[in-house]
């Protein structure tokens, strides 16, 4: 216990990161055909039938040459156009004015970014990253040229926050896609994005954005550091790299949350967070974030004031209801009865009178019943998924009643429970308000209403301990920042006008206030 106490209350300690995989980093050689062999076997060549080697004589230098990339990685019809077909058609130059390494990349080559590289290492990380290498004859550096041509899902409507009013597209997995969509909503020259290579054997890049002019410098640097000590053979999705870089991966409160919506990572950017965005992950990663992030939505500043606040109490009472109901229908019906009116505690009673379970296990049955529901409806296809979880959960709830295994009331509960909980914005509150309502079940059980306060009084306390990035979670209530305001109602637009400080900004003021960030 004393283990698990230590690791719930104390960081992660990775370790620094070992060496790329295990390419040598060997610079090349004059002699083409070594070189190419060397790449050959780095890659199982001809085993693996991915790796495609294409030899050509280049006439301005008329010497030869190898052209290497990977199918399905690189894009074949730019390498033809803008690679293959300009070196063969390059003239022949006169003796002594053959054109370097260098002018080939920078006057006959046509595609639009290349680079010269000098190891075998880099060699390996361009073409497994969809690049291509050229490598020539005599001369101890090669060609990379960016042909990447993964293929990739378009742009389509959000299917998780889902908004009645705004801007109706969401991440893919391609990273670059990615990038283009929060530059169209951040027009703003200082949005940085600086490339961070995580994974050992697999490497994968994770793009780190941020504004220049806002984001605080230890946040970035805090944030990079992290990504840099992430000691694995790889990390294939954002969803991975979540838990290898958040603080406390044994607690059930998130230090990072993720978004779909380009316009909610935009309004994120604005208040002085950093978005991390990885090939393969249709998500964008946030750091750091508080209580408010998970409560808030992008569609809160859409709306009218008044809509969004109406909309805002709504989902503070389904917060609590999800959490607090089950546990508070225990405490009465085990400890407090004479908080009940005597009609209905008569029918209460008259429904449990044939009920074989106690209290808890009827309840435990319920929720454990709800959440296999939840689950399998998850992993059946859409829509059989939707049917399953209501006509599952009507006719076991029917079923269950009719056997005498529930009272009526008991169901209605749950159903009210899972409703509220269905409510919540942000799946990481979601699941955490599904796990600690046991929590809550098991402290009504043994104390009543003395047990849920001790029990929530202890979450509160630890929520107010934690930080994530250096924040406090509950910031800029607790501990104070001066904000504006934008907690549990949000103020009109016009008043938005500060950031919470809680986040160290390099600037305060912000001219015009954006939607969908945390506080």
């Amino acid at each position: 216990m004393s283990d698990f106490l230590k690791r719930l209350f104390s960081g992660n300690s990775a370790e620094d990161k070992s060496s790329l995989g295990k390419v040598p980093d060997d610079p090349f050689s004059e002699r083409l055909d070594d070189n190419v062999k060397q790449l050959e076997e780095l890659f199982l060549y001809p085993t693996n039938d991915t790796l495609k080697v294409r030899a050509l004589n280049i006439p301005s230098i008329n010497r030869s040459a190898k052209v290497l990339f990977i199918a399905g990685a690189a894009d074949t019809d730019m390498i033809n156009d803008h690679i293959i077909r300009p070196l063969l058609a390059s003239q022949p130059a006169e003796e002594g004015n053959e054109p370097s390494v260098d002018g080939i990349k920078d006057n006959i080559l046509t595609v639009s970014g290349s680079e010269t590289i000098a190891d075998f290492r880099e060699a390996v990380r361009r073409l497994i990253n969809g690049n291509t290498v050229i490598l020539i004859d005599g001369e101890k550096t090669a060609i990379a040229a960016d042909t990447a041509g993964f293929e990739t899902r378009s742009v389509a409507e959000p299917t998780r926050e889902i908004v009645i009013k705004g801007p109706n597209h969401a991440f893919v997995e391609a990273v670059d896609v990615n990038k283009s969509l929060i530059r169209r909503q951040l027009k703003d020259h200082r949005l940085v994005s600086e490339t961070v290579s995580v994974g050992n054997e697999s490497p994968q890049n994770v793009s780190v954005l941020y504004l220049d002019n806002i984001a605080d410098k230890a946040l970035v640097r805090n944030v990079k550091d992290r990504l840099e000590k992430v000691d694995k053979d790889a990390i294939l999705t954002l969803a991975a790299l979540e838990e290898l870089i958040e603080e406390r991966p044994y607690s059930l409160f998130p230090s990072t949350m993720t978004t779909e919506r380009p316009d909610r990572a935009s309004s994120f950017l604005l208040e002085g967070h950093v978005v991390l965005l990885m090939d393969n992950s249709p998500d964008a990663l946030i750091a750091p974030i508080t209580f408010w992030s998970l409560f808030h939505t992008a569609e809160d500043q859409f709306l009218r004031w008044a809509y969004g606040n109406f909309a805002r109490i709504m989902r503070l009472i389904a917060l609590f209801i999800a959490l607090l109901v089950p546990a508070a229908y225990l405490a009465v019906i085990t400890f407090h009865p004479e908080m009940i009116p005597t009609d209905l505690l008569l029918a209460i009673a008259g429904t449990r009178e044939r009920v074989p379970f106690p209290s808890l296990l009827e309840l435990l049955l319920l929720e454990i019943t709800f959440e296999i529901l939840r689950e399998a409806g998850v992993r059946v296809p859409t829509p059989l998924g939707t049917t399953i979880g209501i006509v599952g959960a009507l006719i076991l709830g029917q079923a269950a009643v009719q056997a005498n295994l529930v009272s009526p009331l008991l169901v209605v509960v749950i159903a009210i429970t899972g409703l509220s909980n269905f409510a919540l914005p942000e799946v990481g509150l979601s699941v955490m308000v599904r796990i600690l309502r046991f929590g809550f079940l098991i402290a009504a059980h043994l104390l009543g209403f003395v047990g849920i306060a001790l029990a929530f009084a202890a979450l509160l306390a630890y929520a107010a301990s934690i930080k994530s990035f250096g924040v406090p979670f509950f910031s800029p209530l607790s501990p104070h920042f001066p904000s504006s305001r934008d907690l549990f109602m949000r103020p009109v637009l016009r008043k938005q006008q500060l950031r919470p400080q809680s986040m160290s900004p390099q600037e305060d003021q912000r001219a015009e206030p954006e939607g969908g960030g945390g506080s």
